[in-house]
């Protein structure tokens, strides 16, 4: 955090740093452009970005010299009416111009006097209305940012005269209209992002633009067929055209292209068998293949990827059937796999556990069968942080040796914890979808730090071991709809990051244990239809469940159900605080947000919030989990 004066002796020459030609104070907290800038005569890189900059821009910086100014992040206000006539003022040598989340409502005037302009970000703001055609007359403008704006109409022709244009992104806005043939021609883009508009008919052909690096056309209403000229484009990297109405067969004919690194056909009609290439890797670059929810079908082969490549392989929601590829086994740098929703009928793949750094594997809703045995504990799953195979056929007892090869979700460090990131590289970032507090969740980007364990609705019995918890980074567990019986364990009080539990439809009784009271990360608890009795416990998260939490527990009694413990001539629970055994737990969990303090500003304080409550108060207010702000671009 740096602190400026406000007034400085600017008469001083040996104060205003005579050679200073690149000055970067980004994140430090400042609130007001810093007065002592505009004695820097020398200055032509000026970043102030992520500050707390209110206000109009000074009139001492529009004279300025600059090259490159960065206002990202800022509140900034730009005068409606500026004296453009005059050539020394509007930053009369500007070329590159940052103004991302900065809240502005309208293109500001004074860009249509920046004709040497260069490089113009605006994304994430609140323009609208079409694209302005005086934007045409930037003849030196290569790239242009516009994403995550609220801008209206088709993308203008005239755009395609722009003949330095490499980078074109206006993601997420509202544009309609076809994609301009034109843009196939523009020889020297590189990026072209049209993600997230209304845009509709087919794929331009891209006969000319042989330069194409990143081609992201998702989440429109596009149709037809893929144009076979992307062959051409020998720099493609990244090809999204995922969540739109393309019936096409797979792309077999981009199998050339050497930097291909992402391919997301998702949410298509893509159809047909993908062929056998049996020692013949044909996309030799291919570090992510996204094929998920089209059509599909026949037996499942990956022989046409190089195994030591890919990354991410995700085919749910297809026709796919027969057994899970055993090469599978071969692809050592495979993080992301997703099978979920098709046919494939095998048993549990124990034999993915050498994979060294497979993070997420989904086998729900498909014919899988069997135990869950021969689990390897010495090397097990390492990295395994989302293991869902729900809607299966899986019987047997919960093996502790298939508990004890979940490495991952047994540890994580507060250091780990603490960091935001994200499954994926800089140009790719993985999603997934779980089954997270009663519902079905599409996470676009997947943190490092999520940890799911769903085995629900297949045929499990037997006790929950009290190994499970082991798994004590575990934030959300999915045990419904099986045949777990006996109690709940003890054991799972452990599970200090849950924040979601759900044993919903088995055979469980006895009472619910009050020390699940301390999961005070807990938002979300499902025990219906079990065969539980007794109280429901009063603290904590408790107070915040409603009676589906407990529905078809007819035995259960207390808040939030209506039926009372007398009336079943069971005593009432004390309220909290009102006995010795209460107040202990009160001390004890202060203890334990003490603690968390020491460890963790946030958890401790949580904690400590909701000791204060339960001793001040009879009802605690449920608690909200706060995130950082993520980066923008992650798709």
């Amino acid at each position: 955090m740096i602190d400026f004066p406000k007034q400085l002796p600017l008469n001083d020459a040996n104060f205003s740093f005579p050679m200073l030609k690149d000055l970067r104070l980004t994140s430090c907290n400042i609130s007001a452009f810093p007065e002592f800038i505009k004695t820097q005569d020398k200055l032509v890189d000026l970043d102030l970005s992520s500050n707390h900059i209110h206000g109009v821009v000074p009139n001492w910086l529009w004279k300025s010299s600059l090259l490159s100014l960065d206002l990202s992040f800022n509140v900034i206000d730009f005068p409606k009416q500026l004296p453009l006539s005059d050539a020394n003022f509007s930053f009369p040598m500007l070329r590159r111009l940052r103004l991302e989340s900065c809240n502005i409502s309208a293109f500001p005037e004074f860009l249509k006097s920046q004709e040497n302009l260069e490089e113009f970000d605006a994304s994430s703001n609140n323009l609208s209305g079409p694209i302005p055609n005086w934007l045409c007359n930037m003849s030196q403008l290569s790239g242009l940012d516009a994403s995550y704006n609220n801008l209206s109409g088709p993308i203008p022709n005239w755009l395609c005269n722009m003949s330095q244009l490499y980078s074109f992104d206006v993601s997420y806005n509202n544009l309609s209209g076809p994609i301009p043939n034109c843009l196939g021609n523009m020889s020297a883009l590189s990026w072209l992002g049209l993600q997230g508009n209304n845009f509709s008919g087919m794929i331009p052909k891209f006969s000319k633009a042989t330069q194409l690096q990143f081609l992201k056309v998702s989440e429109n209403r596009l149709e037809g067929k893929l144009p076979r000229s992307l062959a051409k484009c020998t720099q493609l990297m990244v090809l999204d055209v995922g969540s739109n109405m393309i019936n096409d067969t797979f792309p077999f004919w981009l199998e050339k292209l050497p930097a291909l690194k992402v391919l997301i056909l998702r949410e298509n009609r893509f159809y047909g068998q993908i062929k056998h290439f049996k020692h013949k890797s044909v996309f030799p670059t291919l570090d992510v293949l996204d094929i998920a929810s089209n059509q599909f079908s026949g037996e499942l082969s990956i022989d046409f990827l190089q195994p030591t490549r890919v990354r991410s392989l995700k085919i749910g929601g297809n026709k796919l059937e027969g057994k899970l590829s055993r090469s599978l086994a071969n692809c050592t740098a495979l993080e992301v796999l997703d099978l979920g929703n098709n046919m494939v009928h095998d048993t549990f793949p124990f034999w993915l556990e050498k994979l060294p750094s497979l993070k997420v594997l989904v086998l729900r809703a498909n014919r899988f069968y069997g135990t869950i045995s021969k689990i390897d504990t010495e090397r097990g799953f390492p990295k395994l942080r989302i293991l869902d195979i729900g809607s299966n056929n899986f019987s047997g007892d919960l093996s502790i040796e298939f508990l004890q090869s979940l490495k991952a979700m047994a540890t994580m460090t507060n250091d780990e914890k603490a960091k935001l990131d994200y499954i994926g590289e800089s140009y790719y970032q993985d999603s997934v979808t779980i089954v997270n507090k009663g519902i079905e969740m599409f996470y676009q980007k997947v943190l490092a730090i999520l940890t799911c364990l769903d085995l629900s609705n297949n045929s499990f019995h037997g006790r929950i071991p009290e190994e499970i918890q082991m798994l004590r980074s575990l934030r959300v567990m999915n045990l419904s709809n099986n045949g777990f019986s006996s109690e709940i364990p003890l054991a799972l009080q452990n599970l200090k990051d849950l924040e979601s539990l759900d044993l919903s439809r088995n055979k469980l009784s006895g009472k619910i244990p009050p020390q699940l009271t301390s999961l005070t990360f807990l938002e979300a608890l499902n025990l219906s239809y079990n065969q539980l009795e007794g109280s429901i416990p009063q603290s904590n998260q408790f107070f915040t469940f409603t009676s589906d939490s407990y529905r078809g527990n007819p035995k259960l009694c207390g808040l939030p159900l209506s039926r009372k413990c007398n009336e079943v001539g069971l005593p009432m629970p004390p309220p909290p605080g009102e006995d010795e055994d209460s107040w202990l737990y009160a001390l004890s969990t202060l203890k334990i947000a003490l603690i968390g303090y020491a460890s963790g500003l946030v958890v401790g304080l949580c904690i400590g919030y909701t000791v204060l409550n339960e001793l001040g108060n009879k009802w605690v207010d449920k608690f909200k989990k706060c995130g950082k702000r993520n980066s923008r671009r992650c798709r």
